[in-house]
């Protein structure tokens, strides 16, 4: 790789643009280059699922401007902010796309809307789309560990703040851009960052519109920062900037920045959904699977106690009594009780599973009640996500079942033909024939050796 040296006395974010405006395809690991494919199929795949939905409906007719780009699954015709906006709303709208193990956060929701609409809006290469999404995924991935949890803490998703710096990377590398033009969208980007936590309190739709946002804010960023505009070096690190703004409580450590940039990839630790809801909540789910699988019947369970890290509490457990009764099946994506009961006796947590009829369901609601948490000090989270539940039953017997990680991550990856196979499913539920999924799977399979976009907006529509 031949990376271009930041100034002496650099700032931290032109340090890292170095790096950036130095990647090239051939500087990528085989390992890392797989995970952004599979993330672009698993990504298009949700497109799809959530093209009918309403809040996707609502986005693509309420944005004012059209364009050349494309917003999957839809006819309408985008600006390539509109068609970021839409593709990242859609991958994030049904809780069903990518995490990041050991410090959660979505990645791709973010950072693949930005770089495909900048490789359609200016006619580039695939293999330009392809290193714009793997230099997104890994900006964020290593951004998240420089203050991590602090941005949370603080009363901010770090989807929506966190999300703008990787999609001003997605595009800035799609882009082209130079050292100074790339620390210069992220310093653009630091002043679009954006998105709070109150969809927390009512289940609001808020929360699946972060991603979206950030996904145009970086691409806006980045082709301002093209044209010369100033913005702070010191975006990272400096007293008004981006971590202390975002993450007040944190001493930043600056480390993921600046060493082994090349030599190791972070975003090789991406993990993929088998289920359509909350991360944490799927080893739970599976040790419900298990429980019915053991032929525990619903009637023969007294109560089920969960330990649990402190960490989950306020987004998944409490308000307990909200969480045993949620009002809408979004919002039930988001309650280890609905979620656990419903995996009990769907032996799934899929798209279907989170309906409002479902969600309302009085069998699935009535196991739910039974469902309670107690804290565990000594749980793994956040450095791994396990599941555990204590069943007590009505003629006395208690049965124990653990699952030490969740399906999906590290220690037990789904394979591409999983992947593939879920992105076909979900692109059946948006309507779509299995003979037109597999036509822009494939498509996407061989992204780095298109010449242009443009059989994505064919096969997209």
């Amino acid at each position: 790789m031949t990376a271009d040296l930041p100034p002496p006395g650099a700032a931290r974010a032109e340090v890292y643009a170095a790096w950036l405006a130095g990647l090239a395809w051939a500087d990528v690991s085989e390992r890392m280059r797989q995970v952004a494919l599979l993330d672009v199929t698993d990504a298009l795949g949700l497109c799809v699922a959530a093209r009918g939905e309403p809040y996707m409906v609502q986005i693509v007719g309420g944005w004012d401007s059209e364009g050349p780009c494309t917003a999957l699954g839809h006819t309408r015709r985008l600006d390539a902010a509109g068609a970021a906006l839409a593709n990242g709303v859609a991958i994030h709208g049904e809780d069903f796309d990518d995490t990041l193990e050991g410090s959660p956060i979505r990645v791709g929701a973010m950072t693949i809307p930005a770089a495909l609409a900048a490789a359609e809006r200016f006619g580039l290469s695939g293999e330009r789309a392809a290193l714009g999404i793997v230099a997104g995924l890994e900006t964020v991935c290593r951004l998240n560990r420089v203050a991590p949890g602090a941005i949370h803490r603080a009363g901010f998703h770090p989807v929506g703040v966190i999300g703008a710096m990787g999609a001003a990377a997605a595009a800035g590398v799609a882009l082209g851009l130079d050292v100074r033009q790339q620390t210069m969208a992220f310093g653009l980007a630091g002043s679009m960052a954006s998105g709070i936590l109150e969809y927390l309190s009512e289940g609001a739709w808020t929360k699946r519109l972060h991603p979206g946002w950030a996904a145009q804010s970086g691409l806006r960023a980045a082709v301002l920062a093209r044209s010369g505009f100033f913005a702070p070096r010191t975006v990272f690190e400096g007293p008004h900037g981006f971590f202390h703004a975002f993450a007040p409580s944190a001493e930043p450590d600056f480390t993921p920045l600046e060493t082994s940039l090349g030599d190791e990839w972070y975003a090789e630790r991406i993990l993929f959904k088998p289920f359509a809801c909350g991360t944490m909540i799927h080893p739970y789910v599976d040790c419900m699977r298990r429980l019915a699988a053991s032929g525990v019947r619903a009637a023969d369970i007294r109560k089920i106690t969960c330990p649990t890290a402190e960490g989950l509490i306020h987004r998944l457990w409490e308000p307990l009594a909200v969480k045993h009764r949620p009002p809408s099946g979004y919002a039930a994506k988001f309650s280890m009780p609905y979620c656990m009961a419903v995996g009990f006796f769907d032996d799934d947590a899929g798209l279907s599973q989170f309906s409002d009829t479902r969600a309302s369901d009085p069998k699935v609601l009535d196991l739910a009640a039974k469902i309670s948490y107690e804290i565990d000090p000594a749980n793994e989270y956040p450095r791994n996500y396990t599941g555990h539940i204590r069943v007590e039953t009505t003629d006395g017997r208690r049965i124990a079942i653990d699952q030490p990680h969740m399906r999906g991550g590290v220690r037990e990856p789904l394979t591409a033909e999983e992947i593939r196979a879920k992105a076909v499913a979900n692109c059946r539920h948006g309507g779509w024939s299995v003979t037109q999924a597999e036509a822009m799977l494939d498509w996407v399979s061989g992204l780095p050796s298109q010449p242009d976009l443009s059989g994505f907006a064919v096969l997209a529509t």
